[in-house]
């Protein structure tokens, strides 16, 4: 009898301990992120850094998004989220205004909500992890493409859509540079291609027939770039039609030895993945509030806080001369 007791006590101790550890692993913080494209390679080295966070503060990352520029599915993908009952959702919105409903409703559900590279309203999240200011973006891309042009002709723009907020903000900023700035210069066309490559090189092929006199091409998303390149190249343009704008080292390195691309403007997007991560579990377990004015991310060291802006910091210029010392 005492044999069979501790038989029973021991197999009672070992299920204990069994539930205690599955209980252990359910109790982690588990925080999704959602790109505007999960396929974009922007994104993907944005997750690259997401998931070394991931690693050093122990919890459970979710990574999804439509394959290609969705706003109706990144809605969908919210509600499934509120219904899992995740603890932090992170996201990258493709329209601002489309998304913040489903956004506000996890908020009410008590999850956690901020977004990065794109941001939706302020009141459907607490802070946004931004890559840059919008004003510097635009600025920045405007300056670099008068200099590539001596500030003078024909120019037009590539961007992933018509509604992304980020898209549209950059824009603006652009617009008011220019007309501040290089009156000789004018902006002709501007072109979605819903952050798709082969879609951005056919639309670079249609405004280079189009427009004869055309200089400059600027694609303000990373498919954008290489797309362009592409096209300018096909079309026997290389040198005397610039390429330029926002896109990642990789994808544009043989563009821009071989003179086609004459250079990117970017920041690091593992860093602006692993600080949204950093910030949302900092959120989770409120140790990053409103009104504060710095915030610690593990090993990138500590970052300013502009109202409920959480800044990344400066947009970089890769060209020939250092783009090959960047791998991402």
């Amino acid at each position: 009898m005492k044999k069979i007791l501790l038989h029973l006590c021991t197999a009672g101790a070992v299920l204990l301990a069994s539930l205690v550890t599955a209980t252990a692993a359910d109790s982690k913080l588990v925080v999704a992120m959602l790109p505007k494209s999960k396929g974009n390679a922007y994104f993907i080295s944005c997750k690259v850094g997401a998931d070394k966070a991931a690693k050093e503060l122990g919890i459970q990352l979710l990574f999804d998004g439509p394959t290609d520029s969705n706003a109706a599915k990144q809605n969908e993908i919210v509600e499934n989220w509120i219904t899992l009952g995740v603890d932090v959702i992170a996201v990258a919105a493709e329209n601002k205004e489309g998304i913040s409903t489903a956004l506000r409703k996890a908020q009410k559900a008590g999850i956690k909500v901020l977004t990065f590279d794109a941001d939706a309203m302020t009141d459907a999240r607490s802070f946004f992890v931004n890559q840059a200011t919008p004003e510097g973006i635009g600025q920045g891309l405007m300056d670099e493409a008068a200099r590539l042009t001596n500030s003078e002709g024909e120019f037009a723009m590539i961007v992933a859509s018509l509604t992304a907020s980020n898209q549209r903000e950059w824009q603006q900023h652009i617009e008011a540079r220019l007309k501040e700035k290089y009156p000789k210069m004018k902006l002709v066309a501007v072109r979605p291609c819903d952050d798709l490559k082969d879609k951005a090189q056919s639309e670079a092929t249609a405004l280079l027939s189009a427009n004869p006199k055309l200089k400059l091409i600027m694609a303000i998303c990373s498919p954008g770039v290489p797309g362009a390149a592409e096209a300018v190249k096909q079309a026997g343009l290389t040198g005397k039609v610039k390429v330029m704008g926002l896109g990642l080292p990789n994808e544009n390195k043989r563009y821009v030895h071989a003179g086609v691309t004459d250079s990117i403007i970017l920041w690091n997007t593992g860093d602006l993945g692993y600080l949204a991560i950093y910030a949302g579990v900092a959120l989770a377990k409120d140790e990053l509030k409103q009104g504060a004015k710095t915030f610690k991310a593990g090993s990138l060291g500590t970052f300013t806080i502009a109202g409920d802006n959480i800044l990344l910091g400066k947009p970089f210029i890769f060209n020939k001369a250092n783009i090959d010392q960047f791998d991402f």
